[in-house]
């Protein structure tokens, strides 16, 4: 009897994929958990499974579009083949574990991908911290997961030997199936990693048939968006498969000298390099763009400008900053400044800490204030909770703690969620003036820029006195133009006299 093989659900958005690769041919034997196929969808790529053992017939070719449901093989049952299928793990010698207390149960546990976060839509296997065949404990951490928002760690689900079935570097959607846990009963085993699964030998004889040489779903996308042929690239994966890694590091091989043309056809215009390389966008950067330009489409958004003289910060800077240092451990920076000057003006001006919520107007009591950190990966925007409530070593403490783990990618989704208002500092990249574009659902953003020198007119002279100019990004659905005006004029205010800083007058 032949079994019809369709596209599985890989996630709620996801409505069709493409075949992107047949790792089998119309007519071979396949075993059952065979990998036969590899799926690409706009989200992710994974890999297709024979459901059992037998003959397979190719509905679908290679390339084509299919929807969610549709049929993409078959594969035939063979009694021949099943029985073979059956027979093939016991002919091969097995050594037997010794094990101390643990029992197996026969219970399968699959762990599948959590659902992280609203708007994430799948994740990759940044690190596997336990082996395949391991034994693993209830909550053990065995792998760490990336998103396109954070990294965290996967904890396991219970006692038992770990079967890895998605490898490292891997893409999977919100639901994907990670590993297999075989639940076992008691202590840890004596020796561990010595009884092979029925389908870890099946996937070691299917692997030295097309594993050498052949790319993972996500070494495949990379290498083709670099123009680079999967035979020029040396496989460091199991059985020679090419990682995602591989296809990362790999480079174009140098292409021969181009024949000179005969003088009288040679164009001096085409005399410099004219290279250009094309990258496919990172999960975070699709997030970025799509919430930016939902900014622009959906908010009535307006800048105010103002400038700030800096002198006064500046001067206390010099005066206390090293003493700051001496007691607090940490340097006294401008951003401390701005944040209590900002919280301040929020409360004067609630309707610039406020949201929209559906047809109600949601208003803050705290400063919950996001700093938008640059990383390599991209823009990220960490809370600094209560802000109103910390003093001038707390925020900097606090800066420097969220600032770090966005560098490093450790950053959790509760740290960037939450924020009231936000501050953006373009000046550490030499910005002289610029409209920041607002964090939803946020109604208002801050954005600082470099300090130059200018003449300005003090009681009547002319004077150089170092500036800086701001901007405030509003939403004129909720601000309107008296709040955004004034609330700027009050954070010039405080920071042009931070006395009243510490006074809160």
């Amino acid at each position: 009897m032949a079994i019809q093989v369709k596209v599985p659900t890989v996630g709620e958005s996801i409505t069709e994929v493409t075949i992107a690769n047949w790792l089998k041919k119309d007519g071979d034997i396949v075993k059952m958990d065979e990998v036969i196929a590899e799926l690409e969808s706009d989200k992710a790529t994974f890999e297709l499974t024979a459901p059992q053992a037998g003959k397979l017939k190719i509905v679908k070719q290679q390339g084509e579009t299919i929807p969610i449901g549709g049929l993409i093989c078959e594969i035939e049952e063979s009694a021949g083949v099943t029985s073979a299928a059956v027979a093939q793990p016991t002919a091969a010698p097995v050594q037997t574990a010794t094990v101390s207390a643990p029992k197996a149960t026969g219970a399968i546990k699959e762990m599948k991908v959590p659902a992280v976060g609203e708007s994430i839509t799948e994740v990759t296997i940044s690190t596997w911290l336990k082996k395949d065949g391991d034994f693993v404990k209830l909550d053990d951490i065995i792998a760490e997961v990336e998103s396109d928002k954070a990294t965290f760690e996967l904890p396991a689900e219970a006692n038992g030997i770990l079967r890895i079935v998605a490898k490292e570097k891997e893409t999977l959607p919100i639901g994907g199936l990670i590993c297999k846990i075989e639940v076992m009963e008691g202590g840890v085993p004596a020796t561990t990693n010595v009884v092979p699964a029925a389908t870890s030998t099946t996937q070691a004889s299917s692997g030295s048939q097309y594993a050498a040489g052949h790319a993972s779903p996500a070494a495949a996308k990379i290498l083709d968006e670099k123009g680079i042929s999967a035979s020029s690239v040396s496989g460091t994966g199991v059985g020679g498969r090419i990682t995602k890694e591989d296809a990362v590091k790999a480079q174009q091989p140098a292409k021969p000298q181009a024949t000179t043309q005969p003088i009288a056809q040679q164009t001096p215009m085409a005399t410099g390099a004219r290279n250009k390389r094309a990258e496919k966008m990172t999960s975070l950067r699709k997030t970025i763009s799509k919430r930016l330009v939902s900014v622009k489409n959906e908010t009535a958004m307006l800048t105010t400008f103002n400038e700030v003289d800096m002198k006064p910060i500046m001067d206390l800077r010099g005066k206390y900053k090293d003493k700051f240092k001496e007691k607090y451990g940490v340097g006294l920076g401008f951003m401390s400044f701005f944040t209590k000057a900002v919280c301040i003006a929020l409360k004067e001006w609630p309707a610039v800490n406020a949201q929209i919520n559906g047809d109600e107007i949601l208003y803050h009591d705290y400063c919950d204030v996001s700093i938008a950190v640059s990383t390599p990966r991209g823009l990220v925007v960490p809370v600094i909770r209560n802000a109103e409530s910390l003093s001038f070593d707390q925020i900097e403490n606090e800066v420097i703690r969220l600032a770090t783990k966005g560098r490093d990618g450790k950053l959790s989704i509760e740290e960037m969620q939450g924020g009231t208002f936000s501050i953006t500092n373009g000046g550490v990249f030499g910005s002289m003036l610029s409209t920041p574009i607002l964090n939803p659902p946020q109604s208002a953003i801050l954005g600082m820029h470099n300090i130059v020198e200018r003449p300005v007119v003090k009681n009547g002279e002319i004077v150089i006195r170092p500036i800086m100019y701001l901007a405030l990004s509003y939403d004129h659905r909720i601000v309107d133009g008296r709040e955004s005006v004034s609330f700027l004029v009050r954070v010039k205010e405080l920071l042009e006299d931070p006395g009243r800083l510490i006074l809160g007058v």
